[in-house]
């Protein structure tokens, strides 16, 4: 698949690469990424990345403005997007050849030729890698966008998705020398309104049957505080280390939805995801429901899952 995906970019002289909605670091990282890593090998190519911008996450980098005309004799790469409805900038199939790239279980399978793999823990990780195989050079930059989606999938390397390849990988990455304190001062910045968003969840959050952490925020809430939905994501594990959780879910309320995440010490919690219009993985998934009585019936399901965990 590295082979093929490497055959395509050498064919196409315009790559316009995209990414999932509500963009994380992996997303971006991985999306950013790419572009310099191609943009490096090859001088003489045109290459763009398009998508929605995310502030919180603007020191990793800038969206491209792309009209029509540029997919036209296109490749398209779109990363760390499990399925077609979650790509940011629908206009990915205006391309005249599509390619993906993710590190998500493969329930959607899309275009002309994929590379999917769930045993890496990020797509920056997969990356890394195709740049090793194909004896890529790596600079500081494309290191720092490739480090950053590494570590906020991997939490800082703690999740058990960290393996002893992906440790070696990340050596590559810090042989370049980007500023490392620099970066997790950029990402883990915090101004007034997330402090205060931040003490109003540890006060606020719930746990049920001693095992099921429980955030529902509400538009109001989110107004109060003058925050994003897509800010308020990374607090989903704020309150992770309360003694006895086996898994917690953070509701936040959009204008026609409620953004569901959902993480898990031990049980299995993508299938629930996926019963809610959702995916992800094992231990890592989001979804989304359309009412809050369903989200307590998400609630309900993550109680019997773990409530069996417990008892094993």
């Amino acid at each position: 698949m590295i082979n093929e995906i490497i055959r395509k970019i050498e064919q196409f002289d315009k790559i316009v690469i995209h990414r999932h909605v509500r963009p994380d670091p992996d997303a971006l990282g991985s999306q950013l990424g790419l572009l310099k890593a191609i943009q490096k090998q090859y001088t003489n190519k045109k290459v763009y990345a398009v998508g929605e911008q995310e502030d919180s996450l603007r020191f990793l980098g800038e969206m491209d403005e792309v009209n029509e005309q540029m997919y036209d004799g296109a490749l398209v790469i779109v990363c760390d997007t499990a399925n077609k409805e979650r790509i940011s900038d629908q206009r990915y199939e205006q391309g005249a050849c599509l390619v993906k790239i993710d590190h998500h279980p493969n329930d959607e399978p899309y275009g002309d030729v994929y590379w999917v793999d769930p045993t890496f823990s990020s797509t920056c990780e997969m990356l890394v890698q195709l740049m090793i195989d194909c004896n890529w050079k790596f600079d500081p930059e494309i290191a720092r966008l490739f480090y950053a989606g590494i570590v906020g999938d991997t939490g800082r390397f703690r999740y058990d998705n960290t393996t002893a390849e992906t440790l070696r990988r990340t050596s590559v990455l810090l042989e370049q020398p980007f500023d490392r304190n620099e970066f997790y001062a950029q990402l883990h910045k915090k101004d007034i309104r997330m402090l205060r968003l931040e003490g109003y969840i540890l006060q606020h959050f719930h746990v049920i049957e001693e095992c099921v952490g429980v955030m529902k925020i509400t538009k109001e809430t989110l107004q109060d505080f003058q925050v994003t939905a897509n800010e308020s994501s990374q607090f989903v594990n704020v309150f992770s280390d309360v003694e006895g959780l086996m898994t917690w879910v953070f509701f936040v309320e959009e204008d026609e939805q409620i953004r569901v995440r959902i993480r898990s010490k031990g049980p299995v919690i993508n299938q629930i995801a996926a019963e809610h219009h959702g995916g992800g993985h094992p231990k890592a998934a989001g979804a989304n429901a359309y009412s809050w009585d369903e989200a307590d019936l998400i609630v309900n399901k993550l109680v019997d899952i773990s409530k069996k965990q417990v008892i094993k």
